[in-house]
This record gives C-alpha cells, sequence and structure tokens, in this order.
C-alpha cells in the first residue's frame, strides 16, 4: 500500500469516529502507520526546502498516532522479567536486537512503539522516547532524557541528563520540537511547544525555549520570538545561556526583580567543537 493510500485510510477511519473502534480494517491500517513509523519511512514532521521553516508537518500522520490510541484497548503489558504496565494495545513497548544497531544500557529506559530509533542511538537509563518520534544515527539520550511524541531529533545530537524535549499531538497541526544535526542540549534544559533548533547549535544547561520565550541575540543585537505562524527558531550554531532581564517597571522595578530569559552570547567556533568532542569517546 502506497503512502497515498495509506493517508486515504487513515484520514476515512479518523474521521469513522467511535464506530471504527471494533473495524479490523482500521487496525491493520494503524499497524502499517506504526510500522512505517519505526522504520523511519514515514515521520509526523520532515525535512522541507519550500515550507517557511525548512520543516513540513504531516497532520495526518498524528491523526493516526491518534487513531491508535482510540482502537486500542487498555490491557496488561510485560516488557520482560519484573516489568508490567498497563496502556493501550496498540502501543507496546518496543523490543530492539544486536542487529538494530541501538544501545540501551540497562536501568528502566523504553522506547514506545511507532518511534523510530536510528542505528548507533544510545540510550543511558532511565530514559523515554515516545510515539512518534524520530531520533537519528549517533544521537547520544542521557539519563532521564525525554524525547516526547513526535519530536523530531537529528543525528549526532547529544541529550543530556534530564534533557526534556517536549511532545505534541493536539492539535494535529502544530509544529513539534525539532532538534537538528549537531546539537548540544545540556542537562535540564527544556525545549517545548514547536521550537526548532538549528543545525550546530549548543543549548547550555538549565536552558528553557518555548514559543513565548523571547531570546536575546547579543551577536547580532536583535530578538528572537515566535509568531502565530511559525515556532521559536534558533539559528545554526547559536550558543544558548540562560540569563535574567530587569523588570522595568511598579513592584518588580521597586523590588529589583528580574525574570529569565534565554541569551545568545555567541555563535559556536573551533574552539567550541574541540569542547564537545568528548561526547565522541562516550559512544
Amino acid at each position: 500500500m502506497i503512502l497515498s493510500t495509506l493517508e486515504r485510510n487513515i484520514e476515512s477511519f479518523f474521521s469513522g469516529g467511535a464506530s471504527t473502534v471494533s473495524d479490523v480494517d482500521a487496525l491493520d491500517t494503524f499497524l502499517e502507520l506504526r510500522n512505517a513509523l519505526e522504520a523511519g519511512t514515514l515521520r509526523a514532521a520532515e525535512p522541507d526546502a519550500t515550507a517557511p521553516t525548512g520543516w513540513r508537518v504531516n497532520a495526518w500522520v498524528k491523526r493516526g498516532i491518534l487513531l491508535g490510541f482510540r482502537i486500542g484497548a487498555l490491557t496488561e503489558m510485560s516488557g520482560g522479567g519484573a516489568l508490567n504496565f498497563l496502556d493501550k494495545a496498540t502501543y507496546p513497548a518496543r523490543s530492539f536486537t544486536p542487529e538494530d544497531g541501538v544501545r540501551i544500557v540497562p536501568g528502566g529506559s523504553s522506547v514506545r512503539s511507532g518511534a523510530h530509533v536510528a542505528r548507533g542511538v544510545v540510550m543511558m537509563p532511565p530514559a523515554y522516547i515516545n510515539v512518534g518520534a524520530y531520533v537519528d544515527e549517533g544521537t547520544m539520550v542521557d539519563s532521564h532524557a525525554l524525547v516526547g511524541s513526535c519530536a523530531q531529533i537529528g543525528r549526532r545530537v547529544h541529550l543530556s541528563a534530564g534533557a526534556q524535549i517536549g511532545g505534541v499531538l493536539e492539535p494535529v497541526n502544530a509544529s513539534p520540537v525539532i532538534i537538528e544535526d549537531d546539537v548540544l542540549v545540556g542537562g535540564n534544559t527544556g525545549v517545548y511547544e514547536g521550537t526548532i533548533v538549528r543545525r550546530g547549535a549548543v543549548l547550555a544547561a538549565g536552558t528553557i525555549l518555548t514559543r513565548g520565550t523571547p531570546v536575546y541575540d547579543l551577536v547580532n543585537a536583535t530578538t528572537l520570538k515566535a509568531t502565530p505562524a511559525t515556532p521559536l527558531i534558533i539559528p545554526e550554531r547559536a550558543v544558548v545561556v540562560p540569563g535574567s532581564r530587569a523588570v522595568p517597571a511598579g513592584y518588580g522595578r521597586q523590588m529589583n526583580l528580574s525574570v529569565y530569559t534565554p541569551v545568545i552570547v555567541k555563535y559556536r567556533d573551533e574552539k567550541t567543537d574541540l569542547s564537545t568532542t568528548l561526547e565522541d569517546l562516550l559512544r
């Protein structure tokens, strides 16, 4: 079944509402979608040079993921050993073999079915990759890191300990978080609400990025913000650190208060690259 036919079937079953719950054909269509997501031949969002952000959201794929929740019955599952959990039957935990080329260190990590995890990915415990996510080759998902639903993670990305990459399923046309190739995401960093982090950027530990967060670019003397049509976009090779700005009026000024804001302090150069070569030794 070619993708255009799969798309038509997903749209048909999704619009069918509760009547699709016991439909065998709906289940077969969903399983085809889920298998394509795991193989990486289908994505919730994909690069598109003609799109304003360089990425195209495939809303019908997210509708297919939501269809899986609708038609799946809650059931008890086992991931082997002492791992037991309750979830929709359509979304068991994924299992891997040595031939997949993925290294999952023991200690409580899990990948939900419908997520693509490419060869050379390393997961340190405990970490979690949710449905619809795409994690490309050579990426490190460190301890307590989350890759949320439909998040797109590029090649050779390092998600440091405690990094939270937000997910999105609804609204279905909303852009997921996108982390492009060679990005270093520091510990306890949060990237949410469709933010795009361009290739080679560095997010220092503790940086938080959302649609409502302005980012002050000290190098170019500009302020980066999301718009109604586009998410917050961090430029290529930008080095972003947590900062603050003074409250300019009222009680905040009286009390000498400041609020959090991310700040671009420089753009990545050879010295910055040398400081990240340690990551290669950990793979």
